[in-house]
């Protein structure tokens, strides 16, 4: 057994043991406020309790955040990448992300994880191990703060509990198995903490959310919801528990095969990156925990997806929209993690994702025509491309944007031709006001026809007086999960009302009355993971349940964009014309599906299994204190 070198002993010395001051995250409104201006020890952090407060607030300030916000090695992502980027549903015109520098070329290796910070996650350059140790450190003092009374230090160090196991699990899903840390570690001791198992690491993350959940208030309502949006609940750690072992019951690594036969294969040897073998009791474990959650939610109440009074497409997406992107007064969070307080068009460079000069405008995130048809039709029934090309209802009823014909997310998640936009129809047809020739070349936010929406909206000015936040958890994913365990249980019936409990939010009809195809468990699995791209896109899920469902078809296929033209020939700015000039307002188009090549992606050629998991540094490797590289790297 060797030691964790100084990458983890050090990780977090510096920032929670003699900081100055911590980032200004809010959570709520205005609970957070900045520490003193002064330098602080641990005796002085734990002598009072506004002190150890802020120290546990400047540990949430750590969470997972998945836009990237600004240029560094932790806001920046792959400078400025998202994982969905890697899936079907997203690609990346942003040559100078790390998507195309490393993955769609092919040329990331272990290597890359020594030389760049613009890899998927970055072992030592995210701030997990930061995260993790003064969660720690928490836990071991705050007993002896002397003016805080013995609840709250429990319930605080319960909070810190979740945010472990959360930051663990972010590790987890890139890499497998990993160092099980128990304490925060004098800097200058050697431990033997060789990498964990899959089975120890799973064990592990859930035994911190059980201790946690039996703890902690279910919900904020004593505290003051408004104020106090943020900190972890029961809830979040029995939710967090469903998502982990959803995770683990999964192909990727409970299969009667390893996912990868390629060397090194010491971590499939030694059960690091799978169970060694199907255990289907795993979906029994989550079937269990999401029948605790689901029962503990029935009894207690208080959560609940964000619903319209109304019932057309503008109220649907309302709703939808809160859900995802609105802290206050959503009673949908269970995790949600700040970058910044709230937002002001002119301090985007704070969330430099909206920047007028940002990695949207540049095209890092430009949806597919295959992401487009998993969207149904606005009554539910599955989307036929050909058949909305005759009736003319791709978008809107004869292209007329009163009369949308899609499912409401649709619109609120992927910028359509003919959408409401800036207070008039988006021009995205081949030489339209917005997509002068972006698709015809294949370049810049609308290069595949479609343009991002969620969470970018119309950019700075649209989200100004909001408080960003990202949905690390919320209850429709819970739906869908739940759906997914049921089905592996053989309740196919039960899983698909689940689902239909998602698909109602946003005036669908459920499956089977929309003519779903669900003859089977696995047609019943597609409809699931298709719902969860729908409701769930950009949200670090599809790139995930691709790579937990071993999916080689979905990454080798190549993609598609929509290059759509005026069917009357014409070409320019419609709504830009003087109005005595402009003519009959166009209706009519023509639809061409084109396979993207700037850049293609390197597996569509072959893909190696390999890459469902991410490689280890190979500095960290070589430090020879136990971890074991993965399969293929």
């Amino acid at each position: 057994m060797k030691h964790i070198g100084k990458w983890l002993m050090m990780a977090s010395l510096g920032s929670v043991v003699a900081t100055s001051c911590v980032d200004e995250i809010k959570f709520g409104d205005s609970f957070l406020e900045k520490a003193p201006s002064v330098a602080v020890t641990q005796d002085s952090i734990f002598g009072k309790a506004e002190y150890a407060r802020r120290f546990l607030w400047d540990t949430y300030s750590k969470l997972y955040y998945g836009i990237p916000t600004y240029w560094n090695d932790v806001d920046g992502k792959m400078n400025q990448g998202m994982f969905e980027a890697l899936s079907d549903c997203f690609h990346s015109h942003n040559s100078w992300d790390g998507l195309n520098r490393h993955y769609y070329s092919g040329t990331y290796t272990a290597v890359t994880e020594d030389n760049t910070s613009e890899t998927r996650f970055g072992f030592t350059k995210e701030e997990t191990w930061q995260a993790i140790r003064s969660a720690w450190i928490f836990i071991e003092n705050v007993d002896r703060v002397p003016d805080m009374e013995a609840d709250e230090k429990e319930r605080l160090k319960a909070e810190a509990k979740v945010i472990i196991a959360a930051r663990y699990f972010d590790m987890f899903r890139h890499f497998g198995g990993l160092p099980i840390v128990e304490g925060s570690f004098e800097a200058e001791n050697d431990y033997q903490v060789p990498r964990g198992t899959v089975d120890e690491t799973v064990k592990f993350m859930t035994r911190l959310c059980d201790e946690a959940a039996g703890v902690l208030p279910w919900d904020l309502t004593a505290d003051g919801e408004s104020n106090w949006q943020g900190r972890m609940t029961q809830a979040s750690a029995m939710g967090l528990k469903c998502k982990i072992l959803l995770f683990a019951a999964s192909p990727l690594f409970n299969d009667s095969q390893p996912y990868c036969t390629a060397e090194p294969q010491e971590a499939v040897t030694n059960h690091m990156v799978w169970y060694g073998g199907y255990k289907p009791e795993l979906w029994t474990e989550c079937l269990d925990a999401c029948e605790d959650f689901f029962e503990t939610l029935a009894s207690k109440g208080h959560y609940e997806l964000m619903k319209s009074a109304k019932t057309d497409c503008q109220s649907y997406r309302e709703a939808f929209r809160h859900a995802y992107l609105t802290s206050q007064d959503n009673m949908e969070l269970l995790i949600t993690t700040r970058y910044i307080g709230k937002f002001n068009s002119w301090d985007a460079w704070k969330y430099y994702w909206v920047d007028g000069n940002g990695p949207v405008i540049n095209g890092c995130n430009t949806p597919t025509l295959e992401y487009m048809e998993m969207f149904p039709m606005s009554d539910g029934t599955p989307f036929d491309f050909y058949k909305a090309v005759n009736e003319n209802t791709m978008f809107f009823k004869d292209n007329d944007n009163n009369q949308p014909t899609r499912d409401p997310r649709l619109y609120e998640t992927i910028l359509v031709n003919g959408a409401t936009y800036s207070g008039r129809q988006v021009e995205l047809w081949d030489g339209g006001r917005e997509n002068a020739n972006s698709t015809h070349t294949e370049t810049g936010m609308y290069a595949t026809g479609f343009g991002l929406y969620k969470f970018y909206l119309e950019g700075a000015n649209s989200l100004a007086n909001t408080y960003p936040q990202w949905p690390y958890l919320r209850l429709a994913e819970m739906y869908l999960i739940y759906a997914e365990a049921l089905l592996k249980a053989d309740r196919t019936d039960d899983a698909i009302a689940q689902v239909n409990i998602i698909r109602d939010r946003v005036g669908l009809k459920g499956l089977r009355e929309s003519g779903v195809d669900v003859s089977s468990s696995d047609k019943v699995l597609e409809a699931i993971l298709n719902e969860r791209a729908c409701e769930l896109g950009l949200e670090d899920v599809r790139f995930f349940d691709m790579i937990r469902y071993k999916r080689a078809d979905l990454f080798q296929r190549p993609l598609h964009g929509l290059l759509i033209q005026r069917a009357d020939g014409g070409t320019g700015s419609w709504s830009d014309k003087p109005e005595a000039s402009r003519g009959p307002k166009p209706t009519q188009f023509t639809y061409t599906s084109f396979q993207l090549s700037n850049s293609g992606r390197s597996w569509w050629n072959g893909f190696d299994p390999k890459w469902y998991l991410a490689a280890f540094p190979v500095s960290e490797v070589n430090k020879g204190y136990g971890l074991v590289q993965n399969p293929g790297w």
